[in-house]
């Protein structure tokens, strides 16, 4: 890579390549290439004219549409940092977001400029950018070339187990994850693409896709009608979607309810919580046609691994683990024990010996250019979740998994759940959650510790018949259980509405 560079230069070798693709739609609203490449550098223009100037930082709260691309692409242009928060943050998080940010100005709608009269860390940003003030600004052709470590992007974790951490993605970083998803997803630009992770979006404005913006609403996920979304899926011909298992089982029990295929729908790629059999059954029964491939992976690492819906159903059931597929060729990965505290190695060799054997459940460790390199402001938590040996970085990723003789990486879930026992083997929630989700009769569930005993927990489907499913629970019993509680709602995270939110529900059943 050149010693000076800008990930945009991606999507501007696009725009001139593909002028009249039609780069994004949203509703009833679309933009070609070549107008959205002119609409950037009028921003740019505009956002030089405020102050604006490389390396500055600036909140970007807007939810998935044209205008958040328009607006990060531009920053990105003149050099400056887009502070990246989710939509469904609360006011207690984006005040925490604002203060470690220190931000020189925010773009957001009139419900973020309405919060700042009444929270002190939004009033002190010295600007708040106007959306629509671009327009009359000439296009600035000046874009401006930076080190290639250069901040791009902070993008702040879901935080469910204490702080969110930001991280902090360089001009370079992000052509490698530019790169590594040409390669996973292989995006054509003749592609008309639904991603619902806005990264991979990104990557399909540097190949000239069309990319339709969903009608998902993020601040309440658990809301979405999938309706809406079929239709358009259908109308525009959608032959990708990019989504999280949630969304992606929305569609398929829709499909399937109705009676509706989805022909021309090549890929589907899911990720951000972990995908059991039962799950992928549904997938597969509303897309019999479609390559539906299952990602492993985290904020700091993406991808991992990866297997087929298929070949995850061919396992039927879960043993010691979750088979979440073959390691990514550019990822590197070591299962080291489990410890809690921060690690130091030496030397290469010291880290090998470190490493388990097959089959054996530890830590997951990775490495490779696409794996984060730094968070912003954060030393303590780099300490925790970053090894350094020699010139190598490795990243933590607070994963417990095994990999098999064959090469398989299986995951075991999270280390800080899993409960070791008299023996000194560990007992793992996660694996017992895929059992449960076998019982059709339940949504979700886990296992938790209460007091010196073990407690399941199942969210129920509604109607159900509760002593058939007790009956059906307490054929998993693994030993230590003393209460088995049948509840109408497990809470889940709030990023994708897939993963449970453990530290919310022991505050709600412990």
């Amino acid at each position: 890579m050149k010693s000076t560079y800008n990930i945009v230069q991606h999507f501007l070798q696009a725009a001139e390549k593909y002028p009249n693709h039609i780069a994004l739609i949203e509703g009833d609203n679309s933009i070609t290439y070549k107008h959205l490449a002119m609409e950037v550098k009028q921003m740019a223009s505009y956002y030089r004219h405020e102050g604006i100037k490389s390396g500055d930082r600036v909140m970007v709260f807007i939810p998935m549409s044209i205008h958040l691309y328009r607006s990060v692409l531009s920053l990105f242009y003149i050099g400056a940092t887009a502070v990246f928060l989710d939509e469904w943050v609360g006011k207690k998080r984006l005040e925490y977001c604002t203060e470690l940010a220190h931000c020189k100005a925010f773009i957001g709608g009139w419900k973020l400029k309405a919060m700042a009269l009444i929270s002190k860390p939004l009033y002190n940003i010295p600007l708040w950018l106007e959306p629509g003030a671009y327009k009359y600004y000439q296009s600035d052709e000046r874009i401006e070339l930076v080190p290639q470590e250069h901040t791009a992007l902070l993008t702040f974790t879901t935080g469910s187990t204490g702080s969110p951490k930001a991280a902090q993605r360089s001009h370079s970083f992000l052509n490698e994850q530019f790169k590594v998803l040409k390669d996973k997803i292989k995006p054509y630009a003749s592609d008309v693409a639904m991603p619902v992770l806005p990264i991979v979006l990104l990557c399909n404005l540097g190949v000239g896709a069309c990319s339709i913006i969903a009608d998902y609403p993020s601040r309440k996920p658990e809301t979405f009608k999938a309706a809406n979304t079929v239709k358009t899926l259908l109308k525009n011909k959608v032959n990708r979607i990019t989504s999280s298992p949630f969304f992606a089982k929305k569609i398929a029990e829709h499909c399937l309810q109705n009676n509706i295929e989805l022909p021309f729908l090549r890929n589907l790629f899911t990720g951000g919580a972990p995908v059991f059999p039962e799950e992928a059954s549904t997938y597969l029964a509303a897309f019999p046609s479609t390559d539906i491939q299952i990602v492993y992976g985290s904020t700091e690492a993406e991808p991992i691994s990866s297997i087929s819906a298929q070949k995850l159903l061919a396992e039927k059931t879960l043993n010691k683990g979750l088979n979440v597929g073959s390691v990514y060729y550019k990822t590197e990965l070591k299962i080291i024990p489990i410890k809690m505290e921060a690690l130091n190695f030496e030397c290469k060799d010291e880290l090998n010996n470190f490493e388990l054997k097959a089959g054996e459940i530890g830590e997951i460790i990775v490495s490779g250019d696409h794996v984060l390199k730094s968070y912003f402001k954060a030393p303590d938590a780099w300490k925790q979740n970053k090894i350094m040996v020699g010139n190598k970085l490795w990243h933590r990723t607070g994963d417990s998994g095994f990999v098999d003789k064959e090469g398989k990486l299986y995951l075991c879930g999270r280390t800080k759940q899993l409960i070791k026992q008299s023996n000194g083997e560990y007992l793992s929630p996660f694996v017992l959650e895929g059992r449960l989700q076998e019982i059709n009769e339940i949504s979700i569930g886990t296992i938790l510790q209460k007091n010196d005993g073990l407690m399941i927990l199942a969210e129920t489907k509604s109607n159900s018949n509760k002593e058939l499913i007790l009956t059906k629970i307490k054929k998993l019993l693994p030993s230590g259980i003393k209460e088995i509680k049948l509840v109408d709602l497990i809470p889940r995270d709030p990023r994708h509405h897939s993963k449970i939110d453990y530290e919310k529900l022991k505050l709600m059943h412990c």
